[in-house]
């Protein structure tokens, strides 16, 4: 199978396809911290990593582990060392390690009793934290100890299964524009799962009892929520969720960070539907554009405007 993947070219972004040798359909291609390194997954349950230089992608290794579709992969923060995480239709979590150019697992995790849909490494300055979404209903969230032993705590998220799930940058909004000396920098942990009840949760880490806590629940979409994405930040006011669903819409969600407990508003990211379902959303690594992957194949980019909308800055088809 090929994959497509982004390449400078002339102060552009220019698409190169590439042959990964899966047996069988992609479903998700990562790059690293440093974009020099791409991890691909797919149904032939194996994990491929390449070396990236400029347009060229060579094979360093493929990763076996799993007995069934792997649906997605997440590098960790090279502070951690070389480290990449993968989840699977077979229930379990792998995470690998690669030392001196020799990968190995480091752990299997099988906590679930179902399908794993999507992971996500926590902010580095939380440490070394996953966070795994399932089937069975349940998050799963494992921290890595001093000792190199993981602690795991369970969230039950959404009763039906969930879908996807991901961070809260650790900078706390508005921490930008904060008076000096006010030690705001890292804010508590959380997270925002979607599931197939149709719903949005938010999630926060509470100290006093050790446990994950539901903050908020968005409703908005009118199918399952197939993925969900907490925009990076960069200490701005107003805090980001871009939310995707089988009902073929994408929200954006917004929170001001400089009121205490305002609540989360929604708007559609554009007026009309998408002519197929939306898979999977995206922000660029500075949160201000936004990449929607949609069922016909097509890639869209959208950036906000002056006036709080969004515009369709790009387009790329995988069929080109």
């Amino acid at each position: 199978m090929a994959t497509t993947a982004a390449a400078p070219g002339n102060g552009a972004t220019s698409l190169n396809a590439f042959d990964t040798h899966h047996e069988d359909i992609i479903h998700d291609a990562q790059l690293d911290y440093y974009g020099r390194r791409l991890a691909t997954c797919s149904s032939d349950a194996t994990i491929k990593v390449f070396e990236v230089d400029n347009e060229n992608h060579r094979l360093m290794d493929t990763l076996r582990g799993h007995q069934g579709p792997v649906w997605q992969v997440s590098w960790a923060h090279p502070k951690f060392g070389t480290v990449l995480a993968s989840c699977s239709y077979d229930a379990k979590v792998l995470i690998w390690r690669e030392y001196n150019g020799v990968w190995s697992k480091v752990i299997e995790h099988h906590v679930h009793n179902s399908s794993v849909n999507s992971l996500s490494w926590g902010p580095h300055e939380y440490g070394l934290t996953l966070a795994c979404a399932s089937s069975d209903g349940k998050i799963s969230v494992l921290t890595c100890k001093d000792d190199a032993s993981w602690d795991v705590q369970s969230i039950n998220a959404h009763a039906i299964g969930v879908n996807a799930v991901s961070w809260a940058p650790s900078t706390v909004s508005g921490s930008l524009i904060t008076i000096a000396g006010n030690n705001a920098g890292v804010g508590a942990k959380r997270l925002v799962s979607g599931g197939c009840d149709n719903l949005i949760k938010i999630w926060k880490w509470a100290e006093d009892t050790a446990a994950w806590k539901e903050e908020a629940t968005l409703s908005g979409h009118t199918d399952w929520v197939r993925d969900v994405c907490w925009a990076p930040s960069v200490g701005l006011p107003s805090s980001y969720i871009a939310s995707c669903s089988q009902d073929k819409t994408v929200c954006i969600w917004t929170q001001d960070g400089t009121t205490p407990n305002a609540q989360w508003t929604r708007k559609p990211l554009k007026a009309e539907p998408f002519i197929d379902v939306v898979w999977r959303v995206s922000w660029s690594s500075s949160g201000n554009i936004l990449a929607v992957s949609c069922g016909d194949n097509k890639v869209s980019m959208w950036k906000e405007n002056l006036e709080g909308h969004f515009d369709q800055i790009g387009e790329a088809n995988e069929g080109l």
